[in-house]
Formats: C-alpha cells, sequence, structure tokens
C-alpha cells in the first residue's frame, strides 16, 4: 500500500523534473502496476532520494538510467521495496474469518466425512505484506483442522522483499497483538523475554504450514500451481490501473479450484472485473 510523507528536501541531489517524474511513473505502472498519481511525486522523491544517495548518484535521471540499464537487478527491486508501504494487521476484515468459521469450514468437514473431497487444504495469501494475514488464516485454520488428520497449507507472497524478510522472521512489537483473541496468542504465539522483551513471535506450528515467496501479481504468469481452496488479495487492486485488474483478478481465479473461495478487500469490488464469480458475502466470492 503506498502512502505519502514529509519531504525533508535534499540539496546533494538535483529536483526531480516532470519529465523525469512521468519516466518513473511509467517504468512503476508497466513492471508491478501501481499508478502514481501527481499527489503520489512527495513521496516518490522522499524514497528515491535516499537510494539516490546511497549510490552516490546526483540526480533522478542518473538514478533512472541505472536502473533501466538491468546492470544492477538488486536496485531495482530495492526501488520497487522503497516506494511502497505495506500497511496491514492481524485479523484484518475479521467478517472474512467470521464467513470461514461459520459457513465455509463446516461444509468442508461434511464434504470430507462423505468422502466428497480430499482432508487437505491450501491457501494463498496475494500481498500477504509482513505476514499478519498468513498468520492470521493458519491460526484460524488450527483452531477448527486438526493437522494431524488434515494437510494445511498458506502460501503467502508479495511484490516487496523487505516485507517478506519481516514476514519469515515473525516478530512483531506486543501492540500488533491487540487484534489477536487472547486463546490463539497463548496457543500460536511465543512472548519475548530478556532481550525480546516488548515482542511476540510466531510459534512453530504456525510456521509449519506457512510459506512465503517473493511474486508480482503485474506478471503475467505467476508460476503456482492452480487448486487453491482460497485465495485472499485484499487491499491490492485498487492500486492498479482497470485494465490491469482484470488480468490480475483472472489470474487469481484461475489458480482457485472450482468452489474455491476468493476475499477482496473492503474498498474492492468485482464488478466489471470478472464475470464468473458468485457473491456469498461482503467481498467474499466463491468461483
Amino acid at each position: 500500500m503506498i502512502a505519502i510523507e514529509e519531504l525533508v528536501p535534499d540539496p546533494s541531489v538535483s529536483a526531480l523534473t516532470e519529465t523525469e517524474f512521468l519516466k518513473f511513473a511509467q517504468l512503476i505502472e508497466q513492471e508491478i502496476g501501481i499508478q502514481l498519481s501527481e499527489a503520489k511525486r512527495p513521496l516518490l522523491v522522499s524514497r528515491l532520494t535516499r537510494r539516490i544517495r546511497r549510490l552516490a548518484l546526483r540526480s533522478f535521471d542518473e538514478y533512472f538510467d541505472h536502473i533501466v540499464s538491468g546492470d544492477d537487478p538488486g536496485e531495482k527491486v530495492a526501488m520497487y521495496d522503497a516506494i511502497t508501504t505495506n500497511e496491514t494487521r492481524f485479523f484484518r476484515e475479521p467478517h472474512h474469518f467470521e464467513i470461514m468459521a461459520s459457513r465455509i469450514f463446516p461444509r468442508w468437514k461434511e464434504q470430507a466425512a462423505a468422502g466428497e473431497r480430499a482432508r487437505s487444504i491450501r491457501v494463498w495469501s496475494a500481498g500477504c505484506s509482513s505476514g499478519e494475514e498468513p498468520y492470521s488464516i493458519a491460526m484460524t485454520l488450527l483452531e477448527h483442522f486438526d493437522p494431524g488428520q488434515w494437510e494445511l497449507r498458506v502460501d503467502a507472497t508479495d511484490l516487496s522483499t523487505r516485507v517478506l524478510e519481516k514476514a519469515r522472521e515473525g516478530v512483531w512489537p506486543l501492540s500488533k497483538a491487540s487484534g489477536i483473541p487472547a486463546a490463539h496468542l497463548r496457543r500460536f504465539m511465543l512472548r519475548g523475554t530478556r532481550s525480546q522483551q516488548g515482542f511476540f513471535k510466531a510459534g512453530a506450528e504456525l510456521r509449519e504450514i506457512v510459506r512465503f515467496a517473493r511474486l508480482n501479481l503485474s506478471d503475467e504468469r505467476y508460476g503456482l500451481s492452480a487448486g487453491y481452496d482460497m485465495v485472499f488479495c485484499r487491499n491490492v487492486l485498487i492500486y492498479f490501473g482497470q485494465s490491469l485488474r482484470r488480468r490480475v483478478v483472472a489470474n487469481l481465479l484461475s489458480h482457485a479450484r472450482p468452489g474455491g473461495y476468493f476475499f477482496i478487500g473492503h474498498a474492492e469490488t468485482l464488478s466489471g472485473l470478472a464475470e464468473g464469480p458468485v457473491t456469498i458475502g461482503p467481498t467474499v466470492y466463491v468461483k
């Protein structure tokens, strides 16, 4: 998610011209799908100035040439990390988890008991940020399904290598724990002591079923197998243009199994993007 921050001008780097801003905006939209309006100019200046200083360059034009030259692919990834701010929290949009617990999971259990489905559940959290979403999903799964009897897996992906590192570490300040039910905190999380006092960490039971990987949703192909029972892509589509939204939704849905569920953010809709999915609740669809 992109946010705007205050800019403190850096006299060592020349000012961003209109032409340079448009070049960066076009590159960013083309490669990762995010549209930068004029209102995002302060963010671009602030974030990229840090990268320019790190490389001892003097202008945005020099930095753009460095990025597109292909000689330093790692810096292009670092640039995308720099301009994205990922905002998330545990059990965000709680009605999604209520629908899972009250309507979806009981049906799966009935189907498994009748021999109509395998005792396995695969979930994809696309745009997982620093891990709060996939770990919330994992806690919900483990609350309702015995991992000794069910095969459970949550694949979590994001564009940003920076937030993926935080997600894999699975450590947060205690202030982040406010959205987690007390019973889940006791069962699934470890409270830090001594040097880790004031923090908590995802326990082994969660780490067993959550896997993280980098993925760009604007790519033509994702390199993931199909057949997910649930696909989460919440508060991501709003940053894409309409044509890219259609392609991303089609790609996401192609990875869900028939009868699988698709979750989007509260400010998003599939209206005009896909005709097949049927809504079963606010921002919840079935394929």
